[in-house]
Order: structure tokens, then sequence, then C-alpha cells
């Protein structure tokens, strides 16, 4: 099947959007590789539905995960050359998924929609604990640190990321994107226990860029820096002063926003085991 400029495929009359949760402790990223033998979610994913359609399936999603990391709603869409119930590929899908990768719904959807070029927003959270000594479960769940965080310093921090910025220096160095430019429209950081989750929704992510704040964040809240270095990095745009990348453990894609006529199936914020929705 051939691709058009809009990814739909031109012998394809259905377009679906499906939501997916996966733990991406076991995957080399989101994106299928060249190189077959290395495990990607993407890969997972379109094999599966693939045998629902009973012909090639090739998925497109919201934002690419880097490896290590795992997503509770990540938003994509494909086309298919057949009509199922909504049900039929959700169930069928899920008997040739892994363990830790779920289609959690499927919907028909307008041939306009577009999983990632649709998309006014996206949300991670950041998990971390925080205790003397490591944690035997999640282990690959959430980013364990033996210090003691101050959460009111992380969060006078987080304030000064929070707008449209230039985040050349809370990206990744070999980051493709043409535009550094992203804006923020709210970081929190909350605690429950010794986790302490970091919350940010933006339009959209710089490569590493959650992984990067959060090195920021945890440095300045281990009092390893002042409170405003967080906005010192912000304003060098040089991504060497930016201080060290938070592991991927941890971090969650966790909801896409589209516009308002779009009506896609809601679900709680997660990840699940968090005592609260949003």
């Amino acid at each position: 099947m051939q691709n058009n400029s809009n990814g739909a495929t031109d012998v394809a009359p259905y377009r679906y959007a499906a939501a997916v949760e996966y733990a991406g402790a076991a995957y080399h990223g989101w994106q299928k590789q060249i190189n077959d033998t290395v495990p990607c979610i993407q890969t997972k994913v379109e094999c599966a539905l693939s045998r629902i359609a009973n012909h090639p399936v090739e998925v497109i999603c919201a934002g690419r995960t880097d490896a290590g990391v795992s997503a509770c709603r990540q938003i994509i869409h494909f086309d298919s050359s057949v009509e199922r119930p909504e049900r039929a590929w959700v169930m069928g899908s899920n008997t040739y998924l892994p363990d830790d990768i779920a289609i959690l719904w499927v919907k028909q959807v307008s041939m306009e929609f577009h999983a990632r070029f649709s998309a006014l927003s996206r949300r991670y959270r950041y998990l971390i604990y925080s205790s003397e000594v490591k944690p035997a479960i999640l282990t690959k769940g959430v980013t364990w640190t033996w210090k003691n965080l101050d959460v009111a310093r992380m969060q006078k921090a987080s304030t000064y990321l929070v707008g449209e910025h230039d985040f050349t220096s809370y990206r990744a160095v070999g980051c493709q994107a043409k535009n550094p430019v992203r804006r923020v429209e709210f970081l929190k950081v909350s605690q429950q226990g010794a986790l302490i989750v970091i919350d940010i929704k933006a339009n959209a992510f710089l490569h590493h860029m959650v992984r990067n704040i959060a090195g920021v964040l945890m440095k300045i809240g281990a009092s390893e820096a002042e409170v405003d270095w967080s906005k010192k990095v912000l304003d060098a745009r040089d991504r060497r002063e930016g201080g060290v990348t938070a592991p991927p453990f941890g971090l969650y894609f966790v909801d896409v926003d589209y516009p308002q006529h779009i009506e896609l199936p809601s679900s709680q914020i997660g990840p699940y085991f968090l005592s609260y929705a949003d």
C-alpha cells in the first residue's frame, strides 16, 4: 500500500485511532528500526494489527518515545482496507501482543485525523522514588534516588520553565528538531510518600527534553544547585550548561489533546497506580 501526503493508504478507505499502553523497559523505543532484531513497540503493534486486518498495517503515533520510556495513552492512527468492529480490533490485537503492550481502545475516525499533526499538546509524567533503599518493585517503572529531594524547591524552580521558551539547553545534542522553541502549558511537582511526580504538558517536546528538565530539578531538589539554576540553564541556550540527563525509567507518555471536534475515548491520566487522576 502506498502512503499519500496525509498518511493515508491509497487502497484503505477506513482510518482508525487507537490508544496504546506499554512498559518500555524491554524495548529500544517506539520507532521501528531497520534492524528487525531490535525490539521496538511500533513493530509489535503493527504486526498484531496486521493479523486482524489480514494485510500489512502501518501506524503513526502522537509522540515517539525513547528506549526505556513507557506510555499510558499513546495515541496512534492506522488505515485499513477492511472494516472491523472496534472490539475485534482491541481483543484480537491484544491476543498477538506481548504482556507489556496493550491496545486500550480503537475507534473509526475521519481520514483527516492524524495522530501526530492533529495533536494540540502532549503530556508526560516522570516518577522519582526518593528513598535510602532502592525499590525491588517497579525497578524499571520509576527512577530511584537515595537523595532526599525538596519538592518545594523543585516546584519553585519549575515555574521558570512554564511558557514559550527556547529550550536548546534542555534538548539532546543530537536533537533533529529545526526549532527549539516550545510552549510549556504547565509543569507541576508533587509528592506521594516516597514517590515524586513531575507532571508536564506542552505543545510538543524536544528529544530528551523531559528527562533533561527532570535532571535539573532533581539537582535543585537535592540542594546541589540554587532554585534559579533552572532559569540560568534555560537562558544559556547551551546544552553543556544543562547538567545530566535523567534515566528513561519512570518517564510516561500519559495524554494527548486534540481539537474538540475530534471525539476520542477519555481515560484516567496514568500511571494507574498513582492515587490521583489529574
